[in-house]
């Protein structure tokens, strides 16, 4: 019972943290602007069938805006791709600078760039379940309040994630809450029989209030009853 009174304090306390806190301001919706930019057709002067003939095999084909250009982006073998639609010249992989403008252009807040970052391997635990063969990928960290972070694919020119200290804080929390530190998974053995035995422990803490407190009532009552039947006869007697 004090394993799992412990575990019933963390399960309280991470629980409290995780609504205190706007879901949408922990996933860091709010660092990134909504843009809404419409592609200008008439700076599309690459078809895509020249794209589809220099690049066979293609996938995921999509126009869209990089900056201030159309762009097409596609997958091929696995990788990602980033090509002018007004010329045809490949844009990816992005190199520092343009990662950190993509970074800027994307940014609500209002402080300068700390720090950039390039990671090709051994992606962090903040960015790992978003990669998808999307690595490499540019860290353009910012510094304002939380250190937020914005994670720019070099394939793509698309933002990965965004992450910032309440969200880290937030990932832990949730770890603590689910039990298993490494994945941060629902479905684990840990959170199954720790679960199983607090509501075996929750039951028979409900039996043991009926003895305790219930049932001693009765036994007072009762052995009260027979002190004053007792009382009565001697003042009988006398």
């Amino acid at each position: 019972m004090l394993f799992l009174g412990s575990q019933f304090v963390i399960w309280s306390v991470t629980g409290a943290y995780m609504v205190f806190f706007d879901i949408d301001y922990v996933h860091g919706d709010t660092l990134v602007h909504n843009h809404q930019t419409k592609v200008a057709v008439q700076q599309v002067n690459y078809p895509m069938s020249s794209l589809r003939a220099q690049y066979t095999g293609l996938e995921k084909l999509s126009l869209g805006m990089h900056l201030d250009k159309p762009v097409y982006r596609f997958v091929q073998d696995d990788v990602h791709y980033l090509v002018d639609a007004n010329t045809g010249v490949l844009l990816s992989p992005l190199g520092k600078d343009e990662a950190v403008r993509v970074a800027k252009s994307e940014y609500t807040g209002s402080g300068d760039v700390e720090s950039v970052e390039y990671i090709d391997d051994n992606p962090p635990f903040e960015l790992s379940r978003r990669v998808h063969n999307a690595l490499p990928a540019w860290r353009v960290n910012f510094d304002n309040l939380g250190s937020p972070a914005l994670y720019i694919s070099a394939r793509s020119g698309e933002v990965l994630a965004k992450r910032h200290q309440w969200w880290r804080l937030f990932d832990w929390m949730f770890r603590f809450h689910v039990m298993d530190y490494e994945d941060s998974e629902i479905d684990n053995q840990l959170l199954f029989w720790v679960t199983l035995f607090s509501i075996l422990a929750a039951l028979a803490g409900m039996v043991l209030v009926y003895f305790r407190v219930f049932k001693k009532n009765e036994e007072e009552h009762a052995l009260t009853q027979d002190l004053q039947q007792k009382n009565q006869l001697q003042r009988g007697d006398v």
